[in-house]
């Protein structure tokens, strides 16, 4: 049986904030280094951003990509378009020519919001992408584009939230998926509010917590974290970006009392010298985990002095799989919880048929929250949602206590310092090169970051490493693609 609704306060993000901002007034809802930005400050602005893109345009179902760094812009933009009904189409700054050409494309966002810094690679892929009318650029655009600043001067920071319901669509976010391209996850207003309950239920959030992110917003955690802090009427510190040599100075200063980290990130941590003024005399209650290496799981209680709890979850179906905080006996046994109450988890054979306890088979997932499908990719979306499940890729078991514990992939992909690559797009990247005939990319154990990418080359004939040097297959992938997809290996 399929776990029973869930009825929620709001009907939409937008809804929540207003309720957050009446409650919450003047308390600090962001928090970006020594700058703060209150409940109360922080509707006006997604007010006067909304009215300001309506005013270009921006309507609901519009695709916008958003292209901005950490900071409060990004949570700002995003807030204002939940209040339009617009889409989201997060954009990882961090793209190159051909991911950039890829989304914007693939997403058929009309409108853009971008940071002066990643200008000139728009400028290489604009006349290419038919579909992008109107660009809005934090910064200077040279005259180019409208700024930021431009057109939210002149704008009201009153706004009547549009006819938005939960059903309705607000972010297409890009994951690499089970197998093939990215693809676009339909994520709704419900499956954001429903993952900030879950996930504030869980930490049990109480008036004088602090949370933390240090992930890019245009990655899922902040995003959830945000809503987090509206339900919880809490502040959000957010990190430029995950520095191991700022790290637990932020959390000092901060008085944080929880975050969430991918399981890469405490392994830069423990690679700091150790200062135990720092990283024991805090408030913080709990971390929670994604990918905590067994082996490692006591030293990180041991030396930070607060609890690890691993959780798991997805793009497409959000949170999954928690360990209880009080459950002190999980430490170091890799076990990844057991389903949140809106979830059922199953271990199933190649069939779809459940696996005994202690055998080894798919994960797959039925509950919510949960992404109403990949963006134009029907074919695509079937083959992960048969029966009603989700098919996850993940190799997994039971263990008598009901507690599931990961054992590999399925999936035609690398996991590399929580970024999922696909093979198959970086493959596609790399046969372009005009010398070479094949490539094959494939995962390869990194202590540091999990996985690292390794591509098998094939040149064409006549071809050798004299006349085509490994450097410059790379030099070739960095012009193409993000810089975590490039092979670290050939």
């Amino acid at each position: 049986m399929e776990k029973s609704v869930v009825d929620l306060k709001w009907k939409s993000i937008g809804e929540l904030l207003e309720e957050a901002a009446e409650s919450n007034g003047d308390k600090p809802l962001f928090i970006y280094g020594s700058e703060r930005m209150s409940f109360t400050e922080t509707n006006r602005k997604v007010n006067r951003t909304a009215n300001a893109l309506r005013g270009l345009g921006v309507k609901k179902g519009d695709r916008v990509s958003v292209m901005l760094p950490n900071g409060f812009d990004f949570p700002v933009v995003w807030l204002a378009l939940a209040k339009l009904g617009a889409v989201m189409v997060p954009t990882n700054v961090g793209y190159q020519e051909h991911d950039l050409q890829y989304v914007l494309a693939d997403s058929q966002a009309s409108f853009m919001v971008i940071h002066q810094d990643y200008l000139s690679v728009l400028d290489k892929v604009r006349s290419k992408v038919k579909n992008l009318r109107e660009v809005v650029v934090l910064g200077d655009s040279a005259g180019i584009y409208p700024t930021y600043s431009e057109i939210i001067s002149g704008a009201s920071d009153e706004f009547t939230v549009a006819d938005v319901s939960e059903g309705d669509l607000v972010n297409i976010q890009y994951t690499s998926g089970t197998t093939g391209f990215p693809k676009g996850c339909m994520l709704t207003h419900r499956y954001w509010l429903l993952l900030g309950q879950l996930a504030s239920e869980y930490a049990k959030i109480r008036p004088d917590d602090v949370n933390l992110t240090a992930q890019p917003f245009y990655y899922m955690d902040p995003q959830w974290n945000t809503i987090l802090c509206l339900i919880g009427g809490i502040p959000l510190v957010i990190m430029p970006r995950f520095s191991p040599s700022r790290f637990w100075q932020t959390v000092k200063d901060n008085n944080v009392t929880f975050f969430y980290l991918l399981g890469t990130m405490p392994f830069y941590l423990l690679k700091q010298e150790g200062n135990p003024d720092l990283e024991k005399n805090h408030r913080l209650r709990v971390v929670i985990c994604s990918g905590i290496h067994p082996k490692f799981h006591r030293i990180f209680e041991e030396r930070w002095n607060v609890p690890w709890r691993e959780a798991f979850g997805m793009t497409e179906t959000g949170v999954d799989l928690l360990v209880p905080i009080d459950d002190q006996d999980s430490v170091g046994s890799g076990a990844m919880g057991k389903p949140v109450r809106t979830k059922e988890a199953r271990v199933v054979d190649a069939e779809g048929k459940d696996v005994p306890d202690g055998e080894i088979g798919e994960l797959v997932i039925r509950g919510e929250p949960m992404m109403l499908g990949y963006w134009n990719k029907p074919d695509e979306t079937a083959m992960v949602m048969r029966g009603g499940w989700f098919h996850t890729g993940d190799l997994a078991y039971r263990d008598p206590k009901g507690y599931f514990h990961w054992a590999g992939r399925l999936k035609d992909m690398v996991r590399r310092s929580g970024e999922n690559i696909s093979a198959i797009e970086v493959e596609e990247v790399l046969v372009q090169h005009d010398k070479v005939k094949a490539a094959a990319v494939v995962p390869v154990p990194d202590e540091l970051r999990g996985e690292e990418v390794k591509a098998y080359i094939v040149l064409k004939e006549g071809e050798n490493r004299e006349t085509v040097p490994p450097e410059d297959i790379l030099e070739f992938a960095r012009k193409k693609l993000a810089h975590f997809k490039v092979p670290r290996y050939l």
